[in-house]
């Protein structure tokens, strides 16, 4: 993977980020790379899109963060944008149902667990792309599903 800032700060996130970087204060850190200095400061963070908004030398950067285990997740169909808004949560591939974590009436916010789905000798755990409160549980513990099943529906 490879990250680009400008033609002057990029560089590939599987090779050794070879930087002098202190944290100034909470949140700003002063880094050198290249032989040039870069003031950066993280405006937000959302761990769970894997987002973060910077601030280098006084230009706004939006940055998405993604590795080799993301673009497995996209090939599989479990990037959380597929289901996005909608009112159903559908297995995103096939599987065994391993665990429920929730029931009908509990309010969900997004990224909570929903359910655990084996595939292909993996456990994984389906997450909410939305808050919610739960109105049926379709999947049932130990079953199969085929791709695209309906799992869980929103009010």
């Amino acid at each position: 993977m490879k990250a680009v800032i400008n033609k002057d700060l990029e560089f590939s996130l599987e090779d050794e980020i070879n930087w002098d970087c202190i944290e100034v204060k909470d949140g700003q850190f002063h880094i050198i790379y290249k032989n040039k200095s870069y003031l950066a400061d993280i405006v937000s963070l959302n761990t769970y899109k894997k987002e973060v908004s910077l601030l280098i030398n006084n230009r706004h950067y939006n940055v998405v963060l993604k590795d080799k285990y993301d673009a497995l997740l996209n090939q599989l169909g479990l990037d959380a944008a597929t289901n996005k808004k909608d009112n159903e949560v559908k297995a995103p591939m096939p599987g065994q149902v391993l665990d429920i974590l929730v029931k009908v009436g509990d309010i969900i916010n997004e990224g909570d667990g929903l359910i655990v789905l084996e595939a292909m000798k993996m456990e994984n755990i389906i997450k909410s792309t939305r808050d919610g409160v739960i109105q049926d549980v379709l999947a049932k513990k130990s079953s199969s599903v085929e791709k695209n099943s309906v799992l869980i529906v929103f009010e």
